[in-house]
C-alpha cells in the first residue's frame, strides 16, 4: 500500500484517451466490488473454504486490486496533479478497505457473518462506488477541492462567531459547574483588549470565507483544463487554496482566551500572506478575466485593512 500511495503514474507511450481511462478505472473497481463480496460470503458461515479455495480466492483479490494500481499508473501527471490526488485518494480508500474487510476475516470466529465483517464488506463497497464519480478532469478536480476547503472554513467561523456572540464567557457551556469555580477564572475571559483585536480577526476569517467563494465561482465559470498551461494554473490555486483552512484553524485557535496577542498576529499574518497569494494567482490565472478584477482588488484590500488593524492593535506586543 505504502508503494503504491507514494508511487508516481507514469506518461506512457500512447496518447491518453480520457473516456477509455475512466471506462477501465470503473471497470476494476466494479470487479474490486464483486472480489470483496465473494471473499465476504465465502467466510460467512461453515465450513472453512479449502486451501486450494482460500488461495484462489487470495489471488483473485489481489489481481483485482494490482487492476485497479495498473490503470492508475496510466493517468499522466500532465492531466493535473489535484485529479490524480483525487484518484490516488479514491484507490487507497478501496485497498484500505480490502485490507480491513481481510483483517476482520482472520480475527473473527468462523460461527456466522457477524456485524463487523458486514460493516467492512460495506465499507469496499461504499468505497468503490464513491471512486467512480469521482471528478474526471483537473477543473472538476480542483472544483471539488476547494469546496471542499470552503466547507471547512465555513465552519470554523460560525463556530467563532457563535462564541462571540455568547459573550465575555465563550465555554459557558461546557463549564457551568460553578462549584468547580471555573466560571470565576478570568483566563476563560476576552480583556477589552482581547475583544478589540477580535475584530479585524474575524475580519480576516470573513475574507477568508469569501476569497475561497469568488474562487470557487470563477474555476466553475471559467476554469479549463484544455491545455498543459491551464491545467497548471488550476493545480497552483488549489495547492496554495488549501493552505487557507489551516491558516484559518491556528488563528481561530489562538483568539480564544487567555489570548496571546503576539501569536494571534503572527497566525493573522500568516493567514493575510496566505490569502493574497491566492488572490495573486487567481488575478494571473485564465479564471481571471477583466471583468473579475474588481473583486479581486476589493478582497486584497479588505485584507489588508484587518490586517493593518491587527498591526496597531498588537503594537506593544512586539
Amino acid at each position: 500500500l505504502s508503494t503504491f500511495t507514494e508511487g508516481e503514474p507514469g506518461e506512457g507511450h500512447e496518447p491518453f484517451e480520457p473516456p477509455r481511462f475512466w471506462d477501465a478505472l470503473g471497470q476494476t473497481f466494479k470487479a474490486t466490488s464483486q472480489e470483496a463480496t465473494k471473499l465476504s460470503l465465502a467466510f460467512s458461515r461453515p465450513p472453512l473454504p479449502s486451501a486450494e479455495d482460500c488461495q484462489k480466492l487470495s489471488e483473485d483479490v489481489q489481481n483485482a486490486i494490482f487492476a485497479v494500481a495498473t490503470v492508475y499508473y496510466s493517468l499522466p501527471k500532465g492531466q493535473g496533479t489535484t485529479l490524480r490526488k483525487m484518484v490516488r485518494d479514491a484507490i487507497t480508500e478501496v485497498v484500505e478497505g480490502m485490507i480491513q474487510l481481510t483483517e476482520t476475516i482472520l480475527n473473527t470466529p468462523l460461527q456466522s457473518l457477524c456485524q463487523e465483517q458486514l460493516i467492512s464488506t460495506g465499507g469496499v463497497w461504499e468505497a468503490c462506488e464513491q471512486a467512480t464519480s469521482m471528478p474526471q478532469d483537473n477543473q472538476a478536480a480542483v472544483v471539488s477541492a476547494l469546496a471542499a476547503c470552503l466547507a471547512v472554513v465555513k465552519d470554523a467561523l460560525e463556530e467563532m462567531e457563535h462564541a462571540v456572540v455568547e459573550g465575555q464567557d465563550p465555554y459557558s457551556d461546557i463549564m457551568e459547574d460553578d462549584e468547580l469555580g471555573f466560571r470565576g477564572n478570568r483566563d476563560t475571559y476576552w480583556s477589552e483588549a482581547d475583544r478589540k483585536l477580535l475584530g479585524p480577526c474575524m475580519g480576516l476569517m470573513k475574507a477568508s470565507k469569501a476569497c475561497l467563494k469568488k474562487v470557487l465561482g470563477v474555476v466553475k465559470t471559467y476554469g479549463k483544463a484544455d491545455s498543459s498551461e491551464q491545467i497548471a494554473q488550476l493545480d497552483d490555486l488549489a495547492d496554495i487554496a488549501n493552505e487557507i483552512s489551516p491558516s484559518v484553524d491556528e488563528l481561530a485557535l489562538s483568539m480564544y482566551p487567555p489570548m496571546n496577542q503576539l501569536a494571534v498576529r503572527l497566525n493573522a499574518a500568516k493567514l493575510a500572506s496566505v490569502l493574497k497569494k491566492v488572490l495573486e494567482i487567481t488575478k494571473i490565472s485564465h479564471v481571471c478575466p477583466s471583468s473579475e478584477e474588481g473583486w479581486v482588488q476589493f478582497l486584497t484590500g479588505a485584507v489588508n485593512h484587518n490586517m493593518d488593524k491587527i498591526k496597531n492593535f498588537t503594537q506593544g506586543e512586539l
